[in-house]
């Protein structure tokens, strides 16, 4: 009877137990993109605009122009711009898969939110943030010097 925790009493959590529980409310809107070798959790909710990139602003994480506005393109074409709290956590490849892998989470994430909005889907659709690029690296092939070189060519 000892070992068991009073009903009464409120149990302490930790930090780190406290940020996920933040993580798992229900009041977010989950999406996953993937490019390349990289892969994008999306995490949206209504909010002030801002986008967080593995614990640091986007503008941060992605220094150049191109790819900060990968990530913006699908909240600039549906005009949500502002809507949404984003919070992304990336991983696998390099910067611009990442950040072709944020841009195909945030279109799912804003599809959901928009409760299939038929003129945000198509929207959507059009400009091509819901299409995955499937474009991967070819493996390297036995016998050969790379995917697809093979040795150097001697005549003598």
């Amino acid at each position: 009877m000892s070992d068991e925790v009073k009903k009464d009493e409120p149990t302490k959590k930790t930090k780190e137990e406290n940020k996920i529980d933040d993580k798992s409310s229900a009041d977010f809107i989950w999406g996953v993109g993937r490019r390349k070798s990289s892969v994008a959790r999306v995490r949206i909710k209504p909010g002030s605009g801002k986008i967080i990139i593995n614990n640091k602003d986007y503008k941060i994480f992605f220094p150049r122009l191109d790819h900060q506005n990968t990530v913006t393109m699908p909240l600039v074409d549906t005009g949500t711009r502002k809507d949404y709290d984003i919070w992304i956590k990336v991983n696998g490849g390099g910067i611009t898969g990442q950040s072709g892998a944020a841009r195909l989470g945030i279109a799912r994430a804003i599809l959901k939110a928009g409760n299939n909005d038929e003129e945000m889907s198509k929207n959507l659709k059009e400009n091509e943030h819901l299409t995955r690029d499937g474009r991967m690296k070819e493996r390297k092939k036995y016998g050969r010097h790379g995917a697809r070189r093979g040795f150097q060519f001697s005549k003598r």
